[in-house]
């Protein structure tokens, strides 16, 4: 027979999840943030990059226990810590949700995020502000961790307002330049306007369904809105108007080309992992209410359409490495818009993880040419070339990243990109999928393009 501690013990072990250390995930990087801006001026100094390194670490580690408690559970994870706000009847918990979305952004802003961290420490080294360069990254991490981990829409939101402020301060983070600052006042007025129209759809969500709660929205929604009713399409229409902000979708895109304007790892972090995804996770996440919007599912479809191709068409006339990647970015979030418009929700976040690994990769290999070139700001691709002589793993993860976006098989950008053409054309929507086979020629040449001005040939400079 068992004995009594035996079966407490197999107990534990049956009902122990890894899922419950979740809170370790924004924890991590936001210890990292308070010692080193605190410390970070007169003790830590120079450790500051593995501070923040080691904290994003943690943040993978404990994140990978927790993606593999829900891949092996298949449970989603819903806790309330504590009561955040509580006016009259009005009490909204502080709390965390994991499900399996929750799980691939942890995955995709953990994972990409300790690369960049990792290799922010070399390229920032020497920087007058390094200390505070890496205040402000880790800050960024744990407000991201908060949009994806919030179990209701005001954690959403601080973590949304979060990414938002720490942008403005990394993409201004030369305040001393005039262009820098510039574009740093030029993300934050631009996001303003977009989370005004987030702001209102969820004050009338709780105006209609008396909760914020995801699990309450989830609940109630069926029955509260009737499919296609205009209360439902108003809401999530002005949720889209907050994701065209965030995410850079037309009109309120003119913001993320000149984020080009802080460091190299700045804008890995922000087009790859964190800000300009929270619009496409946003609405993965409320995709119930959206497929109650027919209306509103037709016009995020047809908007990232329209984006996807347009930023694919200035790409190919810009002459400046990161502004290409920029543009090329627009246009891969307005693909993944396309993808939820036509309901393929799995598809829309399977591109948002698969690009964010390539375009990090992009955008840390146009940081290590800028390098070479000693250029601070960009640079200027018919004043390169022949670089394969002298930076040849440069140039072979450059071309590994340029063949995945541009979607060539056996790469990942392929599979992604082709489930979602696969999912616009078999729903009938072929005018957007027309948009987006084109939008897709076109990053293909531009990508090659880049790629051939900058490795190809004979030095120009």
């Amino acid at each position: 027979m068992e004995s009594g501690h035996e079966i407490i013990a197999a107990q534990t072990a049956e009902t122990f999840r890894w899922v419950w250390l979740v809170w370790l995930v924004p924890l991590f990087p936001a210890v990292a943030t308070i010692l080193n801006g605190l410390l970070g001026r007169k003790v830590i100094r120079d450790r500051t990059g593995q501070l923040a390194t080691f904290a994003m670490l943690g943040s993978l580690i404990v994140s990978l226990l927790c993606i593999w408690d829900i891949a092996r559970t298949g449970q989603p994870y819903n806790v309330d810590y504590f009561t955040w706000i509580g006016v009259g009847d009005f009490q909204l918990p502080f709390g965390f949700y994991v499900d399996q979305l929750t799980a691939v952004m942890l995955f995709v802003v953990s994972g990409v995020g300790t690369v960049i961290f990792l290799y922010a420490i070399g390229y920032m080294h020497g920087h007058s502000g390094y200390w505070r360069f890496f205040t402000y990254m880790p800050l960024f991490a744990t407000m991201m961790f908060l949009l994806v981990l919030g179990n209701s829409l005001p954690v959403l939101f601080v973590g949304w307002e979060g990414v938002g402020l720490c942008s403005y301060l990394l993409i201004g983070y030369f305040f001393d330049r005039d262009y820098a600052a510039q574009a740093g006042r030029k993300a934050f007025v631009v996001n303003r306007i977009g989370d005004f129209g987030f702001l209102l759809g969820m004050l009338l969500i709780y105006w209609t369904l008396g909760s914020l709660k995801f699990t309450d929205i989830f609940e109630r929604a069926p029955d509260i809105y009737p499919a296609g009713s205009v209360m439902i399409t108003v809401i999530t229409l002005l949720l889209f108007v907050g994701a065209t902000g965030k995410s850079a979708q037309i009109p309120l895109f003119v913001w993320l080309p000149d984020a080009m304007a802080g460091p190299t790892p700045v804008s890995a972090l922000i087009h790859a992992a964190t800000m300009v995804t929270a619009g496409v996770y946003m609405i993965a996440r409320l995709n119930l209410l959206y497929c109650l919007a027919p209306i509103s599912l037709l016009v995020v479809g047809t908007v990232g359409a329209l984006t996807a191709l347009m930023a694919a068409t200035i790409a190919v006339t810009q002459r400046e490495a990161k502004r290409i990647l920029a543009y090329s970015t627009i246009s891969q979030l307005g693909y993944m818009f396309l993808a939820l418009g036509v309901g393929a929700f799995g598809a829309g976040i399977f591109h948002l993880m698969t690009h964010a690994f390539f375009k990090a990769c992009l955008f840390l290999s146009a940081g290590s040419v800028l390098h070479a070139l000693h250029q601070d700001r960009d640079v200027d691709v018919f004043q390169a070339g022949g670089l394969r002589w002298y930076m040849p793993m440069t140039r072979l993860t450059f071309l590994v990243s340029t063949i995945a976006i541009a979607g060539i098989p056996p790469f990942a950008g392929f599979f992604s990109k082709d489930e979602i053409l696969f999912e616009a054309f078999s729903t009938g929507h072929i005018l957007l999928w027309g948009a987006g086979l084109f939008a897709a020629f076109c990053t293909a040449f531009y990508m090659f393009r880049l790629y051939s001005l900058l490795f190809s040939g004979e030095f120009r400079g």
